[in-house]
């Protein structure tokens, strides 16, 4: 099963239209997080009622999740804490988002939130123990923020990881984790795009300008991740022990037969 991922996308269209001419190419599409600015001129209602538009065209295309980031939060539950409501209207559409449980092509995925406070926190960590209880393998988890410890989460001055995610990591020991947020982290040392905790792997493609967003294509069954962005192509070998750095990628493999790149 061929995967894209790509995040934090803040309502810059083109790269959502590169989006829809890429997803033919992949069984399965995952969006993870961060679709809106909230910085911009438009109206964020207006944003919500193109993006969930454009959602609407992926799903046509191929498989697709989606997860709320934090530029997507519209609205308060009743602890006060901020909330994506219209992330409800995307599972209305069918496509599996925020607290949903899915599996494609035996590979299962648990789709988190992003949280605000102890009360939306608690329904992440009751979310991964009942997944993890499940004892199914491979297990993905697509968590905007990457995680405390992780190059991933870095930009050259500081970290900015999430470290509930590094310690519910260190418990479960998911296969992969498919993040975002950290805009800057591949493109800035000590920052990277992958990275191994223990038996996980994280991934964060980051953020380009242009029409082309930064992105990941990874296929669970052949082991290997492949990372494309302005600042070049690398590759990333499933595995690998977690001392060993991406690569170049220097010819693509087999198994990504797409014209996406």
């Amino acid at each position: 099963m061929n995967c894209l991922l790509v995040s934090d996308l803040h309502y810059a269209l083109k790269q959502f239209d590169w989006i829809i001419e890429a997803a033919k190419d992949f069984d399965l599409v995952i969006v993870g997080g961060d679709h809106l600015d909230i910085s911009g001129h438009v109206d964020g209602r207006a944003q919500i009622a193109v993006i969930l538009k454009y959602f609407e065209r992926l799903k046509n295309e191929t498989q697709l999740i989606v997860c709320s980031g934090n530029h997507d939060l519209d609205s308060r539950n009743a602890s006060g804490e901020k909330i994506p409501k219209w992330i409800d209207k995307v599972r209305d559409m069918g496509i599996p988002t925020d607290g949903d449980t899915v599996k494609f092509d035996g590979v299962l995925f648990t789709i988190c939130p992003w949280w605000d406070g102890p009360t939306t926190r608690q329904v992440v960590d009751d979310q991964l123990a009942r997944d993890a209880a499940l004892g199914q393998r491979p297990w993905v988890w697509v968590y905007h923020a990457p995680p405390e410890g992780s190059p991933t989460s870095r930009t050259r001055k500081r970290s900015f990881g999430d470290k509930d995610l590094t310690a519910w990591i260190e418990k479960y020991a998911p296969d992969i984790v498919l993040t975002g947020h950290i805009h800057e982290a591949p493109f800035e040392q000590p920052g990277g795009w992958a990275d191994k905790m223990g038996q996980t792997w994280v991934f964060n493609a980051g953020r380009q300008i242009g029409p082309v967003p930064a992105h990941i294509a990874f296929n669970v069954a052949e082991r290997e991740a492949l990372w494309f962005s302005l600042a070049g192509s690398e590759k990333a070998n499933l595995d690998a022990p977690a001392s060993a750095a991406p690569t170049p990628l220097t010819a693509l493999p087999a198994w990504f037969d797409t014209k996406s790149a």
